[in-house]
């Protein structure tokens, strides 16, 4: 087969050569190869190979791609970074504050279930409160920037017995500036069991005294050029006391624990 093909080759490039008289009748075989058969000379050409397309390239696209996001994640993730650096450097953020400062008591009752005259703070297991007082706080900003506060709800309780809740709703508060916010408590023939019923009962009639307390989480944000800043939460707690005798607040403390981001 290769002295046929060689001998082909060598027809074309004679000096005279016609290629009319040297017609060729082409066929396929089984294998997909092309023979070619003139004058006694047959030569086999092989089928053309295929490369394959769109594998490697594919593959290399794909990790392009890859990089390429990884890199745009790991910039946007240094700009944040830079930005919190910049308002934590440029703002100098501080924590508000907040104050009790009224206390308005509407009244405030208390009550043993037996009306009778002989029952005494010492024989009761029971014993009911009536409370309605008005809060008014002080909210105050120090920061060069606004602040935007959440909803809280401050629970009151009385030696760690819970009695109700105080809501403030959220509200806004531009730089350098001080709010007052007010807010309302009230409960009705609140039920103190066992030992509890006998120290307010005792407090109640002999010291003419009834601490509670107020607690809550503050929640905060920052705005800067439109942008919140994330959370801060700020921890309240108060102590008030007050007299059933005189319907008046004789005592109060209030301030912040800390700051949690």
């Amino acid at each position: 087969m290769g002295e046929d093909l060689e001998l082909g080759l060598g027809l074309v490039g004679k000096k005279n050569f016609n290629p009319s008289r040297y017609l060729a009748f082409s066929s396929s075989s089984s294998d997909g190869s092309r023979i070619t058969r003139r004058a006694g000379l047959t030569a086999r050409i092989p089928p053309p190979t295929t490369r394959g397309r769109g594998g490697g390239g594919g593959s290399a696209s794909l990790k392009g791609c890859c990089c390429c996001l990884f890199l745009l994640l790991t910039f946007l993730a240094l700009l944040a970074v830079a930005v919190v650096l910049v308002v934590v450097l440029v703002v100098k953020p501080r924590k508000p504050q907040f104050d009790l400062q009224q206390v308005s008591v509407q009244y405030l009752l208390v009550a043993s279930p037996s009306s009778s005259s002989s029952s005494s703070p010492s024989d009761s297991s029971s014993a009911y409160l009536s409370l309605n007082i008005t809060l008014l706080f002080t909210a105050e900003n120090p920061n060069k920037v606004g602040i935007r506060y959440g909803p809280t709800a401050f629970d009151v309780m009385y030696r760690g017995v819970p009695l109700g809740v105080a809501a403030v709703p959220g509200f806004e508060q531009p730089a350098h500036s001080t709010r007052l916010v007010q807010t309302r408590f009230s409960v009705d023939r609140f039920n103190v069991l066992q030992s509890d019923a006998l120290d307010l009962l005792r407090d109640a009639a002999l010291n003419d005294r009834v601490d509670l307390r107020l607690t809550g989480d503050v929640d905060a944000n920052i705005r800067l050029l439109g942008f919140t800043s994330p959370r801060v939460r700020v921890s309240v707690d108060c102590a008030i006391a007050i007299s059933p005798r005189r319907q008046s607040l004789t005592y109060k403390q209030c301030g912040v624990d800390g700051v949690n981001l």
